[in-house]
Protein backbone atom coordinates (compact mmCIF):
# COMPACT_ATOMS: atom_id res chain seq x y z
CA UNK A 1 0.00 0.00 0.00
CA UNK A 2 1.35 3.43 -0.94
CA UNK A 3 2.40 5.67 1.93
CA UNK A 4 0.69 9.06 1.97
CA UNK A 5 3.13 11.90 1.35
CA UNK A 6 2.74 14.47 4.11
CA UNK A 7 4.13 17.75 2.81
CA UNK A 8 2.92 21.35 2.74
CA UNK A 9 2.52 21.13 -1.05
CA UNK A 10 0.26 18.10 -0.60
CA UNK A 11 -1.86 20.27 1.70
CA UNK A 12 -1.92 22.99 -0.97
CA UNK A 13 -3.15 20.37 -3.44
CA UNK A 14 -5.92 19.29 -1.06
CA UNK A 15 -7.10 22.90 -0.75
CA UNK A 16 -6.87 23.42 -4.50
CA UNK A 17 -9.27 20.54 -5.16
CA UNK A 18 -11.97 22.32 -3.13
CA UNK A 19 -11.30 26.07 -3.21
CA UNK A 20 -11.41 27.95 -6.53
CA UNK A 21 -8.34 30.08 -5.87
CA UNK A 22 -4.93 30.32 -7.58
CA UNK A 23 -2.28 27.88 -6.39
CA UNK A 24 0.09 30.77 -5.61
CA UNK A 25 -2.50 32.25 -3.22
CA UNK A 26 -3.12 28.90 -1.52
CA UNK A 27 0.64 28.49 -1.09
CA UNK A 28 0.64 31.76 0.85
CA UNK A 29 -2.31 30.57 2.96
CA UNK A 30 -0.40 27.41 3.89
CA UNK A 31 2.78 29.44 4.40
CA UNK A 32 0.93 31.65 6.91
CA UNK A 33 -0.03 28.54 8.90
CA UNK A 34 3.43 26.99 8.57
CA UNK A 35 4.96 30.32 9.61
CA UNK A 36 3.08 30.08 12.90
CA UNK A 37 1.14 33.29 12.33
CA UNK A 38 -2.44 34.27 11.55
CA UNK A 39 -4.13 35.32 8.32
CA UNK A 40 -6.30 38.30 7.37
CA UNK A 41 -8.49 37.85 4.28
CA UNK A 42 -9.71 41.15 2.81
CA UNK A 43 -12.26 40.13 0.21
CA UNK A 44 -15.76 40.59 -1.11
CA UNK A 45 -18.43 38.08 0.00
CA UNK A 46 -18.89 34.82 -1.85
CA UNK A 47 -15.36 33.98 -2.98
CA UNK A 48 -14.80 31.00 -0.65
CA UNK A 49 -13.24 32.39 2.53
CA UNK A 50 -15.35 30.23 4.88
CA UNK A 51 -14.92 27.18 2.65
CA UNK A 52 -11.15 27.73 2.72
CA UNK A 53 -11.03 27.84 6.53
CA UNK A 54 -13.28 24.78 6.93
CA UNK A 55 -11.33 22.80 4.34
CA UNK A 56 -8.01 23.66 5.97
CA UNK A 57 -9.28 22.44 9.35
CA UNK A 58 -10.71 19.27 7.80
CA UNK A 59 -7.46 18.57 5.92
CA UNK A 60 -5.51 18.92 9.17
CA UNK A 61 -8.02 16.80 11.05
CA UNK A 62 -8.51 19.47 13.72
CA UNK A 63 -11.37 21.41 15.26
CA UNK A 64 -12.95 24.38 13.51
CA UNK A 65 -15.07 27.21 14.89
CA UNK A 66 -16.62 30.14 13.05
CA UNK A 67 -17.36 33.33 14.99
CA UNK A 68 -19.64 35.90 13.37
CA UNK A 69 -18.38 39.25 14.64
CA UNK A 70 -21.07 41.86 15.29
CA UNK A 71 -21.40 45.09 17.32
CA UNK A 72 -23.04 43.29 20.27
CA UNK A 73 -20.32 40.63 20.57
CA UNK A 74 -18.42 40.75 23.89
CA UNK A 75 -14.87 39.58 24.72
CA UNK A 76 -16.30 36.81 26.90
CA UNK A 77 -18.19 35.49 23.88
CA UNK A 78 -14.77 34.71 22.39
CA UNK A 79 -12.68 33.61 25.33
CA UNK A 80 -15.27 31.99 27.58
CA UNK A 81 -16.56 32.84 31.05
CA UNK A 82 -16.58 31.64 34.64
CA UNK A 83 -19.95 30.03 35.40
CA UNK A 84 -21.26 29.99 38.97
CA UNK A 85 -22.38 26.59 40.26
CA UNK A 86 -25.07 27.02 42.96
CA UNK A 87 -24.70 23.39 44.05
CA UNK A 88 -21.36 23.99 45.77
CA UNK A 89 -20.83 27.75 45.39
CA UNK A 90 -17.84 27.30 43.08
CA UNK A 91 -17.04 28.64 39.62
CA UNK A 92 -16.31 26.58 36.53
CA UNK A 93 -14.60 27.91 33.42
CA UNK A 94 -16.59 27.38 30.23
CA UNK A 95 -14.29 27.76 27.20
CA UNK A 96 -15.38 30.01 24.33
CA UNK A 97 -15.05 29.36 20.59
CA UNK A 98 -11.41 30.51 20.62
CA UNK A 99 -10.59 27.10 22.09
CA UNK A 100 -10.24 25.46 18.71
CA UNK A 101 -7.38 24.82 16.32
CA UNK A 102 -8.68 26.81 13.34
CA UNK A 103 -10.85 29.82 14.17
CA UNK A 104 -12.64 31.87 11.51
CA UNK A 105 -13.22 35.41 12.79
CA UNK A 106 -15.79 36.43 10.20
CA UNK A 107 -16.17 40.16 9.49
CA UNK A 108 -13.83 40.99 12.35
CA UNK A 109 -14.15 44.74 11.78
CA UNK A 110 -17.89 44.68 12.64
CA UNK A 111 -17.11 44.11 16.33
CA UNK A 112 -16.16 46.90 18.72
CA UNK A 113 -12.48 47.61 19.48
CA UNK A 114 -13.07 46.18 22.98
CA UNK A 115 -14.12 42.85 21.51
CA UNK A 116 -11.35 42.88 18.91
CA UNK A 117 -8.87 43.30 21.76
CA UNK A 118 -10.07 39.97 23.15
CA UNK A 119 -8.13 38.33 20.32
CA UNK A 120 -4.79 40.03 21.01
CA UNK A 121 -3.49 37.77 23.79
CA UNK A 122 -4.81 34.67 22.02
CA UNK A 123 -3.07 35.53 18.73
CA UNK A 124 0.20 36.61 20.31
CA UNK A 125 0.61 34.23 23.25
CA UNK A 126 -1.64 31.28 22.38
CA UNK A 127 -3.53 31.74 25.64
CA UNK A 128 -6.36 33.69 27.24
CA UNK A 129 -6.60 35.12 30.76
CA UNK A 130 -9.93 35.02 32.60
CA UNK A 131 -10.20 36.54 36.09
CA UNK A 132 -6.46 36.29 36.58
CA UNK A 133 -6.25 32.64 35.47
CA UNK A 134 -4.37 31.76 32.27
CA UNK A 135 -5.78 29.08 29.96
CA UNK A 136 -3.66 27.66 27.14
CA UNK A 137 -5.22 27.38 23.71
CA UNK A 138 -4.84 24.16 21.68
CA UNK A 139 -1.89 23.76 19.35
CA UNK A 140 -1.71 24.39 16.50
CA UNK A 141 -3.80 27.56 16.79
CA UNK A 142 -4.56 29.47 13.59
CA UNK A 143 -6.89 32.47 13.25
CA UNK A 144 -8.28 33.36 9.83
CA UNK A 145 -10.02 36.74 10.04
CA UNK A 146 -12.08 38.28 7.25
CA UNK A 147 -13.22 41.78 6.46
CA UNK A 148 -15.16 43.21 3.54
CA UNK A 149 -13.12 45.95 1.81
CA UNK A 150 -16.21 47.39 0.09
CA UNK A 151 -18.88 47.83 2.78
CA UNK A 152 -17.64 50.04 5.61
CA UNK A 153 -21.00 51.00 7.15
CA UNK A 154 -21.16 49.83 10.76
CA UNK A 155 -17.51 48.77 10.89
CA UNK A 156 -14.59 49.62 13.17
CA UNK A 157 -11.20 49.89 11.44
CA UNK A 158 -8.67 47.44 12.84
CA UNK A 159 -6.05 49.30 14.92
CA UNK A 160 -2.38 49.02 14.02
CA UNK A 161 -1.66 46.78 17.02
CA UNK A 162 -4.31 44.32 15.77
CA UNK A 163 -3.10 44.38 12.17
CA UNK A 164 0.43 43.71 13.41
CA UNK A 165 -0.71 40.32 14.77
CA UNK A 166 -1.40 38.98 11.26
CA UNK A 167 1.61 37.44 9.55
CA UNK A 168 -0.10 38.05 6.19
CA UNK A 169 -3.06 39.79 4.58
CA UNK A 170 -4.41 38.26 1.36
CA UNK A 171 -7.26 38.48 -1.10
CA UNK A 172 -8.57 35.34 -2.78
CA UNK A 173 -10.11 37.51 -5.50
CA UNK A 174 -12.55 36.36 -8.13
CA UNK A 175 -11.67 32.98 -9.65
CA UNK A 176 -10.25 32.67 -13.14
CA UNK A 177 -12.60 31.82 -16.01
CA UNK A 178 -11.48 28.18 -15.93
CA UNK A 179 -11.93 27.91 -12.15
CA UNK A 180 -15.33 29.59 -12.21
CA UNK A 181 -16.46 27.29 -15.02
CA UNK A 182 -15.27 24.31 -12.97
CA UNK A 183 -17.20 25.76 -10.02
CA UNK A 184 -20.40 25.86 -12.08
CA UNK A 185 -19.73 22.27 -13.16
CA UNK A 186 -19.49 21.22 -9.51
CA UNK A 187 -15.74 20.58 -9.47
CA UNK A 188 -15.07 23.21 -6.79
CA UNK A 189 -16.94 24.57 -3.83
CA UNK A 190 -18.18 21.22 -2.56
CA UNK A 191 -17.30 20.07 0.93
CA UNK A 192 -15.73 16.94 -0.51
CA UNK A 193 -13.76 14.46 1.53
CA UNK A 194 -10.15 15.61 1.75
CA UNK A 195 -7.20 13.56 2.91
CA UNK A 196 -6.35 14.38 6.52
CA UNK A 197 -2.87 15.45 7.55
CA UNK A 198 -2.29 15.02 11.30
CA UNK A 199 -2.07 18.27 13.23
CA UNK A 200 1.34 17.06 14.40
CA UNK A 201 2.52 17.44 10.80
CA UNK A 202 1.78 21.17 10.89
CA UNK A 203 3.69 21.53 14.17
CA UNK A 204 6.65 19.68 12.62
CA UNK A 205 6.47 21.89 9.52
CA UNK A 206 6.49 24.99 11.72
CA UNK A 207 9.65 23.80 13.46
CA UNK A 208 11.34 22.92 10.17
CA UNK A 209 10.39 26.27 8.57
CA UNK A 210 11.96 28.16 11.47
CA UNK A 211 15.27 26.49 10.60
CA UNK A 212 15.26 27.48 6.89
CA UNK A 213 18.62 29.11 6.13
CA UNK A 214 18.62 32.84 5.38
CA UNK A 215 21.76 34.17 3.72
CA UNK A 216 23.08 37.39 5.33
CA UNK A 217 22.76 39.22 2.01
CA UNK A 218 19.03 38.40 1.85
CA UNK A 219 18.55 39.49 5.45
CA UNK A 220 20.29 42.80 4.64
CA UNK A 221 18.04 43.23 1.58
CA UNK A 222 14.89 42.69 3.65
CA UNK A 223 16.10 45.09 6.33
CA UNK A 224 16.86 47.77 3.73
CA UNK A 225 13.27 47.57 2.44
CA UNK A 226 11.83 47.65 5.97
CA UNK A 227 13.91 50.62 7.10
CA UNK A 228 13.12 52.54 3.90
CA UNK A 229 9.40 52.44 4.78
CA UNK A 230 10.12 54.49 7.91
CA UNK A 231 11.45 57.42 5.86
CA UNK A 232 9.13 57.20 2.84
CA UNK A 233 7.35 60.56 2.28
CA UNK A 234 3.87 59.01 1.92
CA UNK A 235 4.22 56.81 5.01
CA UNK A 236 3.26 58.06 8.47
CA UNK A 237 4.22 54.84 10.28
CA UNK A 238 6.61 52.34 8.70
CA UNK A 239 7.27 48.66 9.31
CA UNK A 240 8.14 47.74 12.90
CA UNK A 241 10.77 45.18 13.95
CA UNK A 242 7.84 42.80 14.58
CA UNK A 243 6.85 43.30 10.95
CA UNK A 244 10.39 42.54 9.77
CA UNK A 245 10.38 39.30 11.77
CA UNK A 246 6.96 38.39 10.37
CA UNK A 247 8.18 38.94 6.80
CA UNK A 248 11.24 36.76 7.38
CA UNK A 249 9.04 34.09 9.00
CA UNK A 250 6.56 34.09 6.12
CA UNK A 251 9.39 33.97 3.55
CA UNK A 252 10.98 31.04 5.37
CA UNK A 253 7.64 29.24 5.45
CA UNK A 254 7.14 29.95 1.72
CA UNK A 255 10.55 28.42 0.97
CA UNK A 256 9.64 25.35 3.03
CA UNK A 257 6.29 25.00 1.23
CA UNK A 258 8.25 25.08 -2.02
CA UNK A 259 10.39 22.21 -0.72
CA UNK A 260 13.59 24.12 0.08
CA UNK A 261 15.58 24.52 3.30
CA UNK A 262 17.11 27.81 2.18
CA UNK A 263 15.73 31.20 1.17
CA UNK A 264 15.99 32.68 -2.34
CA UNK A 265 15.15 36.28 -3.39
CA UNK A 266 11.81 35.18 -4.87
CA UNK A 267 10.64 34.02 -1.43
CA UNK A 268 11.06 37.57 -0.13
CA UNK A 269 9.51 39.17 -3.21
CA UNK A 270 6.45 36.89 -3.28
CA UNK A 271 5.75 37.38 0.43
CA UNK A 272 6.54 41.12 0.72
CA UNK A 273 3.09 42.47 -0.18
CA UNK A 274 1.06 40.07 2.01
CA UNK A 275 3.50 40.43 4.93
CA UNK A 276 4.12 44.19 4.84
CA UNK A 277 1.45 46.25 3.07
CA UNK A 278 -1.26 45.94 5.76
CA UNK A 279 1.21 47.17 8.42
CA UNK A 280 1.79 50.57 6.82
CA UNK A 281 0.00 53.69 8.03
CA UNK A 282 -0.18 56.21 5.21
CA UNK A 283 -0.41 59.98 5.27
CA UNK A 284 -3.80 61.05 3.94
CA UNK A 285 -6.00 58.31 2.53
CA UNK A 286 -4.67 54.95 3.70
CA UNK A 287 -5.93 52.64 0.95
CA UNK A 288 -4.65 49.10 0.29
CA UNK A 289 -3.69 50.15 -3.23
CA UNK A 290 -1.39 52.94 -1.98
CA UNK A 291 0.23 50.62 0.55
CA UNK A 292 0.90 47.93 -2.04
CA UNK A 293 2.33 50.49 -4.44
CA UNK A 294 4.81 51.75 -1.84
CA UNK A 295 6.05 48.24 -1.07
CA UNK A 296 6.33 47.42 -4.79
CA UNK A 297 8.36 50.59 -5.41
CA UNK A 298 10.74 49.82 -2.56
CA UNK A 299 11.25 46.26 -3.79
CA UNK A 300 12.21 47.60 -7.19
CA UNK A 301 14.48 50.28 -5.75
CA UNK A 302 16.60 48.00 -3.58
CA UNK A 303 19.13 45.89 -5.53
CA UNK A 304 18.40 42.19 -5.21
CA UNK A 305 21.33 40.08 -3.94
CA UNK A 306 22.70 37.53 -6.36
Amino acid sequence: MAVRQSTPMALVGALRRVVAAPEATLKLVVAAAVGGGHLLLEDVPGVGKTLLAKTLAKALGVGFRRIQFSPDLLPGDLTGVQVYLPSDGSFRFTPGPLFSHVVLADEINRASPRTQSGLLEAMEEGQVSIDGVTHDLPRPFFVIATQNPVSFEGTYPLPEVQLDRFIAALSLGYPSYEDELALLEGQHGQEVQVEAFPAADLLEWQQAASRVHVDPSLRAYALAVVRATRNWPEVALGISPRGALAWQGLARAHAYVEGRDFLVPDDLKQTALPALAHRLLMRGESTPERKRRVIAELLEREPVPR
